[in-house]
């Protein structure tokens, strides 16, 4: 049976297996399952390959995004721009495991942001600097908006702190990107420290988190009028994208 699953730690709340497992039934593949593979280290990495060997392709999610790019063989001109993978495609050859990284964060959050984006839409704030917050980077400036990154603990020049939002920054950046996992579920009452009071009905609100669907962070801001958007539609988007890459047979090689 062709297996494909999803790396991380913890993985209690995936989306991933009942989105592949509905997928698989609702649209009768046969021989195919979607399994959750919850390592504590990424240096599980390759065991899990090299036990499993009817695993065909895996989703990365936190906290190994970033980290499973020294094990892969080759990574398409994306993920490596990006500098995060979140779509491994194993291929089996006679000698070896050939594991190829894709990055289809960026995909899926491009095209379910690009129904919502207006003309001052010009410049947005990242709250958070892990690795999906690379793939939201990576489609901004393809699309010509500019960017700041916000952060608890600021690291580069280019980065502020929450305390360093100002009402000038909030009016500037007419959108709003949450990237971190505050607000997911069971924690439902947390929501990134900015100033809300400062919304317009002219922000958007991005939360990559997608449940609870109407996480704090998006329920602050539709009390002020703002467009809201969950993470669904790009774990949707980018579900079916990973899913095209494991059964193209066309490879990076």
């Amino acid at each position: 049976m062709r297996t494909f699953g999803l790396i991380g730690y913890p993985l209690e709340h995936s989306f991933s297996k009942m989105y592949f497992t509905n997928k698989f039934q609702n649209e009768n593949i046969p021989d195919c399952q979607y399994l959750n593979y919850p390592l504590g280290s990424v240096d599980g990495l390759p065991e899990l390959i090299a036990t499993n060997i009817d695993l065909s392709g895996l989703n990365v999610t936190i906290p190994y995004k970033e980290k499973v790019i020294q094990y892969l063989d080759d990574i398409d001109k994306t993920a490596e721009e990006i500098g995060a993978v979140n779509t491994i495609k194993i291929i089996r050859l006679e000698n070896h495991d050939r594991l190829e990284g894709y990055n289809t964060d960026a995909y899926g959050f491009h095209h379910s942001l690009l129904p919502h984006l207006k003309k001052h839409h010009k410049k947005a704030m990242i709250l958070g600097t892990g690795g999906s917050s690379k793939a939201i980077a990576y489609v901004l400036a393809q699309l010509g908006i500019r960017y700041i990154y916000v952060s608890r603990n600021p690291k580069k020049e280019s980065h502020i702190s929450y305390r360093d939002i100002t009402c000038e920054l909030m009016d500037e950046c007419k959108i709003i990107i949450n990237t971190t996992p505050l607000g997911m579920y069971p924690d439902i009452n947390k929501c990134a420290d900015i100033p809300y009071d400062d919304l317009t009905a002219n922000h958007l609100l991005y939360d990559l988190v997608y449940n609870p669907e109407i996480t704090m962070f998006l329920e602050k801001g539709a009390k002020k009028n703002t467009s809201v958007i969950n993470g669904l539609s790009m774990l949707h988007l980018q579900a079916e994208r990973s899913w095209e890459i494991w059964n193209s047979k066309i490879s990076n090689s």
